[in-house]
């Protein structure tokens, strides 16, 4: 008998300086252990629960995950864990004891229910509480942190729209799905006209807000989930367009040379007269179906946007097809 007393005693002491909730249910689901951990972060003593019925200390919890796992565990000696991420906070615990729980946030919880066997009585059942709001805050904080490396990763961080690394990315997935499926992808590659003028009479400071104006603008007017703008280099950006038609992609950039030009950034004077920042613009779409790979694309829309440049600025030339000059 006195051996029993000391393994009891050894046994309580022990549940109640672990760093977790313990509840054993009986068989009636009445609640016959509660340790001292729970009564930090509860709020409530052993004294006040044991003897009462589970769901009667815990009414919210009826007809929810937690009421279906301990009916497994006492009829079916079925262990159960519950998915974190679905039931982050079932029990009304708190990472420190008060008075009152009103405004305060619960503790994030791992919740585990254990069937337990007893030799000539009833099965009864564990229920393990973990507190794990440090360990889900330490994930959160990772999360954030990959999602801000990424974006430093592939966002230009002078405009903000995709830098040069994602758009080799983005163009060599949209040429292989082009290729897959045989729909026809068209490359825009856009340069701003006399940046180098602009430059020199405003200063750097000037032109960085420039660049920032235009690209905002570019970024506006491509509105489709699957395009892709990117800065390309200095002051040329190029805008990949998937499943887009050369028709299309033609009037794309022609509202997009357009669009630059009702910004209105005044580029100084030509002829007594204001000029102000334009854009030149090489289109080429691979058709799907021709044997075009990555770098033909791209180098037939900078050959189209070269003869923009040498025609005189401030226009839109095709790889298939030569635009007059804009009147």
């Amino acid at each position: 008998m006195a051996d029993t007393l000391q393994r009891l005693t050894l046994l309580e002491s022990i549940l109640g300086a672990v760093n977790l909730g313990a509840i054993v249910l009986d068989e009636n689901r009445s609640i016959v252990l509660w340790n001292r951990w729970l009564e930090r972060h509860s709020g409530w003593k052993a004294d006040s629960v044991l003897g009462h019925d589970f769901f009667e200390v815990f009414p919210e919890l009826q007809q929810k995950r937690i009421e279906s796992a301990i009916t497994q565990a006492l009829r079916d000696n079925f262990q159960s864990l519950l998915s974190q991420s679905l039931h982050k906070s079932p029990f009304p615990l708190y990472p420190q004891a008060a008075v009152s729980s009103e405004g305060r946030e619960r503790m994030q919880q791992a919740v585990a229910v254990t069937p337990i066997s007893l030799p000539d009585a009833p099965r009864h059942c564990l229920i393990q509480i973990t507190d794990v709001t440090i360990a889900v805050g330490r994930e959160k904080l990772l999360r954030e942190q990959t999602m801000v490396l990424r974006s430093q990763t592939f966002s230009d961080g002078l405009t903000g729209v995709a830098n040069r690394r994602h758009f080799d990315v983005a163009i060599d997935k949209e040429m292989r799905r082009a290729r897959r499926n045989g729909s026809p992808l068209s490359l825009l590659m856009i340069d701003i006209d006399h940046f180098k003028d602009y430059n020199d009479q405003y200063g750097h400071q000037q032109g960085d807000a420039c660049l920032k104006q235009v690209a905002s603008a570019l970024a506006t007017m491509l509105n489709r989930s699957g395009d892709v703008l990117a800065r390309y280099g200095g002051e040329e950006f190029a805008a990949i367009l998937p499943d887009t038609v050369p028709a299309k992609a033609l009037a794309l950039a022609e509202a997009i040379r357009k669009g630059v030009r009702a910004l209105s950034i005044d580029n100084g004077h030509e002829d007594g007269a204001p000029r102000h920042i334009t854009v030149s613009i090489g289109v080429a779409t691979h058709s799907g179906t021709a044997p075009l790979d990555m770098d033909q694309l791209i180098g037939a829309a900078d050959r189209a946007l070269y003869q923009a440049k040498d025609g005189g600025r401030n226009r839109v030339v095709s790889n298939a097809s030569h635009r007059a000059p804009p009147a």
